[in-house]
């Protein structure tokens, strides 16, 4: 096929599943579209590089200086996100008292300027991810907040599988990149392969979850649509899976679907939070395997993977030797600053950003309170995640597996800052919003929700009701409209 036909086509289909999203009787607010714009740049490249306007990164200062585009693009999405959560009723002293362990954790960071070599920098730095926090928080503070979640997923397999694999099967000088001894990798729409591994786990926590809600049948049409959809999508997602070669996505994506089956295991019924003692109980178990039975080189074995983990335990010994203040760290985001960075470059070669190891870039810029906070954040939200789960064992369980995944993803790959989608996840696992106008599930399903107009039908304000997930959407619609008669005869 022609690329430019496979193009056309391309974007034919992804304007068609947002139509059919669109059609959705659990559509929610267009201020969705903010967050989604931002793990979309997060998750595959940002606006620079989309418009092959990047700047070369050839030095220290060429990488600290970054790209104008790409702040005026990212400082816009941030001011978008305030202004929405201003205009919403939260309780900002409940939700600073519920997150006090992140609120202390970016204070923390911001009082680092004192001891960072590059204050200013640093200080941009943080400005820009503040921005992850501000997006999460947007989603749920919506009505429906893990539903929002969904949305935000479900769109971003909408946007990120199909043009990847686009970008593999016609363009592949944009989706391949190549490794220090020359081998190529592909990485779909994102910059190396283990950004087209994490667009795959996006798009899986989405699909499998959605096959595993006990959610309703709607209309026949519109769930033959979504199973067609999802087929479709799920076969692309295995297909990207095994072009990536990224064995920390399979083990993360395998991992977090153990977690959604075992919840809706029957003997978890009663008391769904004893997952939680479960799952710790099970990383006990592994660790002590390791330790005396040497699983993880077996692991390795399995996956096909050498004991190095692709040359990382040379980089974490390298960067083991650079001196680092152990308590405090070099400060938030500053390791890969000035002489440090032309250094690390000169030892592991140029190009190399991060030490491949989120605890490890912790300690490096933040030292071991930085490396504790991250614990205590993580511990702080599997509590929350504990009532949540007795409350709305769904949404519990969708936010245990994105707390799962960031915790296992950041032994290979260092996520816990930056515009990042993997932190975004993380954030949206442990807050916790306030939970005043929000409207709550019903059992251990999905809500559906109905919207009426009122009386008034000039002032073009609208209540929203809860319907029984045993509803169906044939009985939703038909009520709506029978209400909207009523009230036109009426007026």
């Amino acid at each position: 096929m022609v690329p430019g036909l496979a193009t056309v086509g391309c974007i034919l289909f992804i304007v068609y599943l947002f139509w059919v999203d669109l059609r959705r009787p659990d559509s929610p607010s267009k201020a969705l579209c903010v967050p989604v714009a931002w793990m979309f740049l997060a998750s595959s490249r940002w606006v620079s590089s989309w418009l092959n306007v990047a700047p070369a990164l050839a030095s220290a200062s060429d990488y600290a200086e970054g790209s104008p585009l790409d702040r005026a693009v990212f400082f816009g999405l941030i001011i978008a996100g305030i202004l929405i959560l201003s205009r919403r009723q939260i309780n900002w002293g409940e939700l600073l008292v519920n997150n006090k362990w992140i609120v202390l954790y970016f204070l923390y960071c911001l009082a680092s300027m004192a001891w960072s070599d590059e204050p200013f920098i640093l200080f941009k730095r943080l400005f820009k991810d503040l921005g992850n926090p501000i997006m999460a928080l947007v989603i749920l503070t919506e009505r429906r907040p893990y539903e929002a979640i969904m949305v935000v997923l479900r769109r971003l397999a909408f946007l990120l599988l199909p043009l990847s694999v686009l970008f593999i099967r016609y363009y592949p000088e944009l989706a391949r990149s190549y490794r220090a001894d020359g081998s190529p990798m592909y990485t779909g729409v994102g910059h190396q392969k283990n950004d087209l591994g994490f667009m795959c786990i996006l798009a899986g926590l989405y699909l499998f979850g959605e096959l595993l809600q006990r959610r309703q049948e709607i209309t026949l049409t519109f769930t033959r649509q979504y199973k067609i959809i999802t087929a479709i999508l799920i076969g692309t997602l295995v297909w990207l899976l095994h072009m990536s070669d990224s064995q920390t996505s399979v083990v993360c994506l395998f991992t977090a679907v153990l977690v959604l089956l075992l919840g809706r295991a029957p003997f978890m019924a009663r008391k769904p939070s004893a997952i939680i003692p479960i799952l710790l109980c099970a990383a006990l178990v592994i660790w002590l395997l390791d330790d005396v039975l040497r699983a993880k080189e077996a692991l390795f074995s399995f996956l096909g993977r050498d004991p190095s983990l692709t040359n990382r335990t040379d980089v974490w010994r390298t960067l083991e030797a650079f001196p680092v203040n152990p308590i405090i760290g070099t400060g938030f985001m500053s390791f890969w600053t000035g002489e440090r960075m032309d250094q690390a470059w000169r030892l592991l070669g140029a190009g190399i950003n991060q030490a491949h190891n989120g605890y490890m870039e912790q300690y490096l810029n933040l030292g071991y309170i930085g490396v504790g906070f991250i614990v205590v954040i993580v511990l702080s939200g599997l509590l929350s995640i504990r009532k949540h789960l007795n409350i709305d064992p769904a949404a519990g369980m969708l936010r245990l597996c994105f707390i799962v995944t960031a915790a296992l993803y950041n032994f290979t790959e260092a996520s816990f800052y930056g515009i990042n989608g993997m932190w975004v996840m993380l954030l949206l696992g442990c807050l916790e919003a306030p939970e005043q106008n929000r409207l709550r599930p019903v059992g251990n399903s999905w809500p559906i929700y109905q919207t009426t107009q009122t009386s008034d039908i000039t002032s073009a304000s609208a209540r929203v009701q809860e319907v029984h997930p045993t509803s169906t959407y044939t009985r939703f619609r038909r009520g709506q409209k029978s209400g909207l008669r009523t009230e036109r005869s009426s007026a």
